[in-house]
């Protein structure tokens, strides 16, 4: 399962490529992040922007969850532009805190 809720049959070649690739990462934080961004936003990107979605996309999962999360500042080249829009598709990543036990301890 991707995860995927838009279709791409609607979509060129181009879009339904970046699209799977999008929801087919390697790291599933990254395929939440760029994947719910690539369905909310591929048919309005231009072709400009798909360049700079397919740069983001070429660099290490890790670094962009990192980025993405705010462990490490965000590189300048991608400070601006497409990257900030991206990232605010980042679901909840904080760690799941056990719930106190029903004794209240």
């Amino acid at each position: 399962m991707t995860g995927t809720t838009r279709s791409s049959a609607d979509i060129d070649p181009r879009r339904k490529r970046i699209l799977f690739r999008c929801w087919h990462r390697g790291i599933r934080e990254m395929d939440l992040v760029l994947g719910s961004f690539a369905d909310a936003e591929i048919a309005a990107l231009s072709d400009g922007e798909l360049d700079e979605l397919e740069t983001i996309m070429a660099e290490e999962d890790a670094d962009l969850v990192k980025w993405v999360t705010g462990e490490k500042p965000v590189p300048a080249r991608f400070a601006a532009g497409l990257f900030p829009r991206i990232a605010a598709y980042k679901p909840d990543f904080s760690p799941i805190v056990a719930a106190k036990d029903e004794g209240g301890r």
